[in-house]
């Protein structure tokens, strides 16, 4: 008779959700599997041997990921977070210049509606702002950070770029940077990740000509 021994592990379900798959390239179900070492001989399983390492395994392509995999956010998840950001960025350079100039309230707005709200007008944009607004600058601040600090992890550079172009548009609109704009735009940067040098480099060019 051969005896054939070996360990296998027993997983078992302990969560189940959707999350973005590397594997697939997309949003997809998912479950957290745990599981335990067995000896075993015959396929019998006998003496424990320990747990293994928690793993997501997706549900369509069935490849199995660390749970570090669940920090990245779905793509639904993801155009949510890029689309208040926008808004965000946009309440924050009308606060820091003034909400005086039509072209940079048309300006704002054209942005919040590409950033992913059609529907806003400048009347409800100009709304948002007197309610954060009422709450201090650093409320604001505060809403600044909580908006792009999660997002810029997951953002590639161009795109982190992007968006600092897009509010340094806004800004120009009505003509050169103030001094409480470009601070507003470093503290966006700073909050993006950019380094301060890419961040002046960013703002020089979006300044030229104007």
């Amino acid at each position: 008779m051969t005896w054939v021994a070996g360990v296998r592990t027993v997983w078992r379900v302990v969560e189940d959700g959707e999350f973005y798959c590397p594997g697939c390239g997309g949003d997809r179900c998912y479950q957290r599997l745990e599981g335990r070492r067995r000896l075993t001989v015959l396929g019998v399983p006998l003496l424990p041997r320990g747990t293994a390492v928690p793993v997501v395994e997706c549900s369509f392509c069935r490849n199995r990921f660390t749970l570090q995999t669940l920090g990245a956010p779905t793509t639904v998840r993801l155009s949510l977070m890029l689309r208040d950001a926008v808004q965000t960025i946009a309440l924050a350079v009308l606060a820091a210049g003034g909400t005086e100039s039509r072209a940079a309230r048309e300006a704002a707005v054209d942005s919040v509606r590409t950033g992913g709200h059609p529907d806003c007008t400048e009347e409800r944009l100009l709304t948002l702002l007197a309610v954060v607004s009422a709450e201090g600058r650093e409320a604001l601040e505060n809403e600044l950070r909580a908006a792009l600090t999660p997002l810029a992890p997951h953002l590639a550079t161009v795109g982190r770029e992007t968006l600092l172009r897009d509010a340094a548009r806004i800004a120009l609109a009505d003509g050169r940077y103030l001094a409480a704009e470009s601070a507003a735009l470093a503290e966006i940067g700073t909050a993006l990740a950019l380094a301060p040098t890419d961040t002046e480099r960013l703002l020089t060019e979006a300044g030229q000509g104007v």
